[in-house]
């Protein structure tokens, strides 16, 4: 028998442990449940905003993708902090927003006219962004599982989810089409229409079911693409109406804070700030 063996914490501590620990995240989620209005709508800028951008057309033009693809990075950043006190919830943070400040700046680059016309620097551009989207989106989720409370502000997330979902699909879909150029029949594309509006349209047909078969996949690598956009939008669907449902209805999990000890937590940690 080892001389030096660790004594075991006794279970009425480790509860106490895991209930100090769900209470700090539900402190963390509160906290910044304000910026997922915010969210919502820098998700649904780029698509309000991308009939306007134009690579060879005014200034302003070319400024639309960077400063709505800047505007959703920050804001996701924001919205998707650390959300606990792990070392490698910490790393896994550092990474995500590491990925925010490359794809940002990539989208800044491709203003250069020299790196305009490589394709490969398109293909990493929207790699990067297709990597940060996807981590989000991830990010958003685990998020929206764990939220103390259902509320208009969660709501709001929970939508933002949705349009950033088929936001996501356009820009993989764009990043396949740079790598391969018959990954999809682009059909009839209007005059100035992007790459990547085309297939942000293409992406939120897709997700919505509507399905007009004026854009289309034309290899395995597209068709596969297409199914996985399609069970995701489901999927995410499915089991956020699962999660917010039983979070409302469900009672509290021993050791949570009420709504009273919750709002008194977040007004005592406004005021310090």
């Amino acid at each position: 028998m080892p001389l030096f063996r660790r004594p075991r914490p006794h279970p009425a501590e480790l509860r106490q442990q895991r209930q100090a620990i769900r209470r700090q995240h539900q402190l963390n989620i509160a906290g910044v449940e304000h910026q997922l209005v915010l969210f919502m709508v820098a998700s649904l800028l780029p698509v309000l905003v991308l009939p306007w951008a134009n690579g060879d057309g005014t200034l302003f033009e070319r400024l639309v993708v960077p400063v709505v693809m800047t505007l959703l990075v920050v804001q996701s950043i924001r919205t998707l902090p650390r959300f606990d006190n792990r070392p490698i919830a910490g790393r896994v943070t550092q990474v995500f927003q590491l990925l925010g400040v490359l794809s940002a700046v990539g989208c800044w680059m491709l203003l250069v006219p020299s790196l305009w016309v490589l394709h490969r620097s398109h293909l990493l551009v929207m790699a990067l962004l297709a990597a940060f989207l996807t981590f989000s989106a991830v990010r958003l989720v685990q998020m929206l599982a764990r939220v103390p409370r259902v509320n208009l502000q969660v709501l709001a997330g929970a939508a933002g989810g949705y349009v950033h979902l088929g936001l996501t699909g356009g820009v993989i879909a764009t990043m396949m089409q740079h790598h391969n150029p018959t990954t999809f029949s682009l059909g009839h594309v209007m005059d100035h229409e992007s790459l990547l509006e085309r297939l942000v349209y293409f992406s939120y047909i897709t997700v919505s079911t509507l399905g007009y078969g004026d854009v289309v996949p034309t290899n395995v690598y597209g068709e596969r693409f297409v199914v996985l956009l399609g069970i995701s939008s489901t999927m995410y669907v499915s089991l956020l109406v699962a999660l917010l449902l039983g979070r409302f209805v469900a009672p509290p999990e021993p050791g949570s804070l009420t709504p009273q000890e919750l709002e008194d937590a977040l007004h005592e940690a406004r005021s310090r700030q």
